[in-house]
């Protein structure tokens, strides 16, 4: 490998062969971008579905909290069915009349504010469905454009190796080389078609995945938008996560426990019935009116539990929020770091590292067959050149799925809408 690399010092770095090895695959096929794909998904996705009847139910549920309590009808009959006067039906009193409860203590209001808590709970929930939609596809196309991309280096690995076989069947039959040459070169052979069965497979299952997704056929993808690096300064989420989702959702939770605790306390205070019925006494066939009010005693259940029970959710929930904001910065920051790093290392795997390996296989591949080399020399040059596309590859996605993660965890959350109805 020195007299390799010596060559690479007097010779150069051969920019057509880099070019051959990092170039994306030409299709005649339509190209499905990101972008395309992403709309796709919006469309066709169960997982939007579920966001938007959650939407849905919430707001009908604030319908239901809106509704006052339903009036009843009273219907009795007294001095029925006895002994003496009152046998039969001819001391009977029936009493017919409308019973109308009264909600104190703002009830029916605190069931509206906690409805459209919920209400707000459910569109930042839904935004969070869409946020983590657009994250499960991006990172179903990085998979898939990474697949193919290695299985295009193992088909590419698979013809060096069989040239390499067929060069060391030349250099046995010449007896210039031991036959341990040609088994080797085998061996080697059947490893690379393995490789390559192996990373068409995984391709398969990873376009397979994406189209799943996105309800459609998976053809071309876009590997010029997968060999895209943003310098690793431009990795930079907005300051701070207050106005993310992760924030929203967090802030929504403590809305509704709050709204929880007022309506628990209005609970506390009794409700009113109030009756007006009519009332006909069969021995004078006279009418009377009767009024009449209700009120609960709340002597074994006064309410007190329940709201302590939802003071301590309130308190449970602004103490996840803060936690969850804590989170959030944590996880900004590993993401960022990650991007960057990822960025980094793809670059210089796109480029000097990549044009050395390219390079030190050309002229090994040269050496050999004249001789210059032994064959150990060229499988180390070839093992060095698939490692560093490999690692390239493995790179990219890398960064690709650290930009996602960053672009998630940074998703501003949604301006709320005002409920008052």
């Amino acid at each position: 490998m020195h007299r390799i690399f010596a060559a690479i010092m007097v010779a150069g770095v051969c920019a057509p062969s880099l070019q051959a090895q990092t170039s994306p695959h030409i299709s005649a096929e339509p190209v499905l971008t990101l972008a395309e794909a992403l709309a796709r998904a919006g469309v066709s996705s169960p997982f939007r579905d579920v966001a938007s009847a959650g939407v849905r139910a919430a707001e009908a549920q604030r319908q239901v909290a809106a509704l006052r309590p339903n009036p009843s009808i009273i219907a009795e009959t007294e001095n029925v069915a006895g002994s003496g006067l009152y046998r039969g039906l001819r001391s009977s009193e029936t009493t017919l009349g409308l019973a109308l409860p009264l909600e104190r203590g703002g009830k029916r209001q605190a069931r509206i504010a906690l409805a459209d808590a919920q209400i707000g709970r459910a569109g930042i929930g839904a935004a969070i469905a869409r946020a983590d939609l657009r994250l499960r596809v991006t990172q179903a196309y990085v998979v898939a454009v990474a697949a193919r991309r290695r299985a295009a280096v193992s088909r590419d690995q698979v013809g060096t190796a069989a040239a390499v076989l067929r060069a060391a069947r030349v250099r046995v039959q010449a007896g210039r080389a031991s036959p341990l040459e040609q088994q080797r070169a085998d061996v080697a052979h059947v490893a690379a078609e393995g490789a390559e069965e192996r990373a068409e497979r995984s391709a398969d299952v990873a376009a397979a995945n994406l189209a799943r997704l996105i309800g459609m056929p998976v053809g071309a993808l876009d590997e010029g938008w997968f060999q895209q690096v943003e310098a690793p300064d431009s990795v930079r989420p907005p300051p701070g996560s207050t106005g993310t989702l992760v924030a929203a959702a967090a802030r929504a939770d403590l809305d509704a426990a709050t709204a929880q605790v007022r309506l628990a306390r209005s609970q506390r205070v009794p409700d009113l019935t109030l009756s007006a019925s009519a009332r006909r006494l069969e021995q004078t066939n006279d009418t009377a009116a009767v009024f009449g009010v209700s009120i609960p005693l709340t002597v074994f259940n006064g309410g007190r539990s329940a709201v302590a029970v939802a003071d301590a959710q309130r308190d449970q929930s602004d103490a996840l929020r803060r936690a969850a904001l804590l989170d959030a910065e944590q996880d900004i920051a590993t993401t960022q770091a990650e991007a960057a790093n990822a960025a980094t290392t793809a670059r210089n795997a796109l480029g000097p590292a990549l044009a050395g390996a390219v390079e030190a296989a050309r002229i090994a591949r040269i050496g050999y067959r004249e001789g210059k080399f032994g064959q150990l020399d060229l499988l180390d040059a070839e093992r060095t050149l698939l490692d560093t596309r490999t690692a390239a590859i493995d790179a990219l996605a890398a960064y690709h799925d650290a930009r996602a993660r960053l672009d998630r965890l940074t998703a501003a959350a949604p301006i709320a809408k005002d409920t008052d109805r």
